[in-house]
């Protein structure tokens, strides 16, 4: 099942999912238990919001060994997390606003892991149980503000958290499949998530021993080598096998 939340064509803010091009109602607990209801829009008709509303975002950094050569890193022992606050999370579609004191603008296309129900003391064995499926996630940092130490700032500003474009209940391999982020087009990330250093499971273990992961709650898995510079006009692509593509453009001063 595609879970989306999509604004109707009354300005309605509402739950839903996708069959092919109709966009149904979700009946039951649509975190942890969806049903599917009967169609009650096209996709065409309706405009895609952020596919859920998380309490927090927990990100991993330095989790694909390309990116962290790239950046000139040491290879961490443990998961490397941090927090993006739910007033950086966006939609598809919607604009990444650069900030007009940023030197490097960049995007970190990532898969995202979003949780279904109350989570605390996961183990690598059961973490499946928590999970509500998978959707794309664009980790937007400021580097030179990264540089500078300021790490909430840097990733966690408003925008700076775009997912979707829908969360895939049924994903076939997320332990290996494939992600790519295009910049106008052009291929600057190909990577797999089985080349994660720590993988779903240890992650969610990980993160689950201190901090309670609530239903809707997001985990953003890190990001392979390529990442770059965004700048206002781009339009920027993050693109998951079994999923789908989430598009943003770049907004603000150049």
């Amino acid at each position: 099942m595609r879970l989306i939340r999509f604004r109707s064509s009354d300005g309605a803010e509402r739950a839903g999912a996708l069959q092919g091009a109709a966009v149904h109602d979700v009946r039951g607990d649509v975190l942890h238990a969806p049903q599917l209801g009967p169609a009650v829009a096209e996709l065409a008709d309706v405009r895609l919001l952020a596919p859920c509303l998380p309490t927090k975002v927990v990100c991993v950094g330095r989790n694909y060994l390309p990116h962290i050569r790239e950046m000139r890193q040491e290879v961490p022992e443990r998961p490397l997390i941090f927090f993006k606050p739910p007033s950086a999370v966006i939609g598809p579609d919607d604009a990444i606003e650069r900030p007009p004191i940023a030197e490097r603008f960049d995007y970190e296309g990532e898969l995202a892991v979003v949780m279904s129900r109350q989570a605390r003391g996961l183990t690598e064995d059961d973490y499946e149980d928590f999970v509500l499926g998978y959707t794309c996630a664009n980790d937007v940092t400021v580097r030179d503000w990264q540089a500078d130490g300021q790490w909430t700032r840097a990733k966690g500003s408003d925008t700076f958290c775009p997912l979707g474009p829908w969360i895939e209940t049924e994903l076939a391999a997320p332990s290996k499949t494939r992600l790519r982020t295009r910049l106008n087009g052009e291929l600057r990330q190909d990577g797999s998530t089985a080349d994660l250093l720590f993988g779903l499971g240890a992650l969610l273990a990980f993160i689950t021993e201190w901090i309670t992961l609530e239903p809707g709650d997001v985990v953003l898995t890190g990001t392979p080598g390529g990442v770059g510079p965004m700048v206002p006009g781009d339009l920027v692509e993050v693109e998951i096998d079994g999923i789908g593509v989430l598009r943003n453009t770049v907004s603000g001063p150049s």
